[in-house]
């Protein structure tokens, strides 16, 4: 053969082998499934490319995907007469996966999950499954628009090199030949495979079909039957399509191998016409939060295949639903200039993210135990909505989920309405904190008068959670409030105190301008609090001015932050305080002064600017 020669794969796909040919599938079929659903997908870019260049159908537009053995070598061939590879195109698809982050989640792998077969779906390199059941496969291809003899020639056994060459092929499209593995031979029988395309590919829209030869006067006859519907899923009426299909159709667009948590099939007509089936997956891709991960609904314009990912139809807080739109309204030639500038593509968008809410609120109200899956996979990205999209605002804040003092874990979570329907009488906002972990915000000593009167918090502890807050300022009519800010609620609360203790205050306020002089411009305001049971201190900000939170978010992105400057509240009844107070020596009040205060700095960033004077201060006063 002309041109041949040997490469090695790229180390990730090595690795990717190695799960694949060692590792124990209890399915071992899929790989048919995923090498007739690439075959579907080779057919459907050569229908959208032929929309403007007709001669690429070389004079065959019957696109179809064919299966056939032999059972004396021991092969198994699936070709299809779609867009074909050239060359370049084989070493860059069939020795390497394009995916940032692919090595990183493959070195994570374990032995235990390396049995999960779902692992194929996480790369979307469906090619690779043919190595659980053959120990060589050859791979035949044309692309086409190009001369007979420029096809290519791409072979390996799967043990870390592949051999490819200059081939000629008379027909354009792709032939995969599996050299079957001993124990394998049930792939080599017409009515396995048969059940098999039936179960994983009846919902193809391209023609399966499946050799059979007949004896007919001494001559072999060929013929070939088609054995699936080959009708898109999605245009059939809903009451025929049973659960097992939408699951298995699910599988075919998204490469998952998990089963969606739900799904929701809608055909509209009137101004608009358009038919659209979207997916909840179960699973977060590994390379969700990836800059460059692909996202978005797979476009159809009257059933003809558009574009892979078209974001346009979903907002980013959405990214994770699967899907597809096929829609009468769009031009066939529709380019991504249009499909960003349209006013139908607006309006689309605007439908299919009100659809998707729709079946996540469906999802939460029918069955808490997936709505909890689904938040844990991807509650991070929903949690962009409120900040993104102002006109689902309400709708996406029903949808959240908090960790609580209410409950006992960070994995037990509340929705904002079970909050509302727990306030106390006379309770008008609800109370929310910010921290760095869970164990930080349930800690915190702002929750001890909150906790002390039976008040339910939310306990946030993502980054984005700050942000977030900043966008979403009121649910149901009340407003939320974080209680490491200043406010006159908060203040309503603590001011539950007896007469002895208002003058036992008053008494402290030469106490309280002692401290004021001795920190100066430091802090913003130093005052007394009954907000605080065992902590001697705290450190709060006005709600108008930024938090500590949201500090550290500038500050993790690159940007200069502004000085936070705290109010600086005391506990009267600490004994610490009251020790403080009492002192007479300036450089020892001062030195209490500024433990007080670096422990409530500490508690309120989790760092301090100056730890080992900290250290040194605290053993200072203890050997005092």
């Amino acid at each position: 053969m002309k041109g041949q020669e040997t490469r090695g794969f790229q180390s990730e796909v090595k690795q990717l082998l190695h799960l694949m040919i060692h590792s124990l599938y209890s399915n071992k079929e899929i790989f048919l499934r995923e090498l007739i659903s690439n075959a579907s997908d080779a057919a459907d870019k050569l229908r959208f490319r032929a929309l403007s260049q007709p001669d690429l159908y070389e004079g065959d537009g019957d696109l179809r995907v064919r299966i056939s053995f032999d059972k004396e070598d021991r092969t198994l061939t699936i070709s299809d007469n779609g867009i074909g590879m050239t060359r370049d195109d084989a070493v860059e698809h069939l020795g390497t996966i394009a995916k940032s982050g692919t090595k990183a989640f493959l070195e994570s792998m374990g032995s235990d999950q390396a049995k999960d077969s779902q692992l194929i779906g996480q790369f979307g390199v469906g090619f690779y499954s043919a190595f659980i059941v053959a120990d060589k496969v050859t791979v035949r291809s044309r692309a086409a628009g190009t001369s007979a003899e420029s096809g290519v020639f791409w072979e390996s056994a799967g043990e870390g090199e592949y051999t490819v060459a200059d081939i000629a092929k008379d027909t354009r499209g792709t032939e995969i030949t599996l050299h079957l593995r001993e124990g394998e031979e049930e792939f080599l029988d017409a009515w396995r495979v048969r059940s098999i395309i039936g179960k994983y590919s009846d919902h193809i829209a391209l023609p399966v079909e499946i050799e059979n030869r007949e004896e007919k006067d001494g001559e072999t006859v060929v013929s070939w039957e088609k054995i699936n519907k080959a009708q898109a899923l999605w245009t059939r009426n809903k009451s025929e399509i049973s659960e097992d299909e939408y699951k298995e159709f699910y599988k075919h667009i998204a490469h998952d191998f998990s089963d969606p948590l739900a799904w929701s099939h809608n055909r509209v007509e009137g101004k608009q016409e358009y038919t659209s089936l979207l997916y909840i997956p179960s699973q977060a891709p590994f390379d969700m939060w990836n800059r460059d991960h692909k996202h978005g609904l797979k476009l159809y314009v009257q059933r003809v295949f558009i574009m892979d990912d078209a974001e346009q139809f979903m907002p980013n807080y959405l990214r994770f639903v699967r899907g597809l739109i096929d829609s009468n309204d769009l031009p066939l030639n529709v380019s991504r200039e249009i499909l960003q500038d349209s006013s139908v593509t607006r309006s689309l968008r605007n439908a299919l993210t009100k659809r998707a809410l729709q079946m996540l609120e469906k999802l939460a109200k029918d069955d808490a135990e997936k709505y909890q899956t689904f938040w844990q996979q991807f509650g991070l990205a929903l949690k962009e909505g409120p900040a993104e999209d102002n006109s689902n605002q309400q709708t996406i804040a029903k949808l959240l989920r908090f960790a609580s003092t209410h409950t006992d874990s960070a994995a037990q979570t509340v929705s904002l309405e079970e909050y509302i329907g727990r306030m106390k009488e006379g309770q008008e906002k609800i109370y929310y904190i910010t921290a760095d972990s869970y164990a930080a915000a349930k800690s915190s000593p702002h929750l001890e008068l909150l906790r002390k009167k039976g008040i339910e918090v939310l306990l946030l502890s993502d980054r984005i959670d700050e942000w977030m807050m900043s966008y979403l300022t009121e649910f149901d009519g009340k407003a939320f409030q974080s209680v490491s800010k200043a406010d006159e609620s908060l203040e309503k609360l603590a001011d539950d105190v007896d007469e002895s203790a208002k003058e036992a205050d008053k008494a402290l306020e030469p106490f309280v301008d002692r401290v004021k002089t001795w920190l100066g411009e430091r802090v913003k305001e130093v005052r007394l609090t009954h907000r605080l049971t065992d902590t001697p201190a705290i450190v709060t900000t006005d709600n108008d001015e930024m938090s500590t939170q949201m500090a550290k978010l500038f500050a993790a992105a690159g940007q200069a932050v502004p000085d936070v400057k705290y109010i600086f509240e005391l506990n009267p009844e600490h004994p610490l305080v009251k020790r403080t107070a009492d002192t007479q020596d300036e450089a020892q009040f001062g030195e209490w002064v500024e433990l007080l205060l670096d422990q409530a700095l500490l508690a309120e960033r989790g760092t301090l600017e100056d730890p080992n004077l900290f250290i040194r201060r605290v053993n200072q006063l203890l050997t005092a």
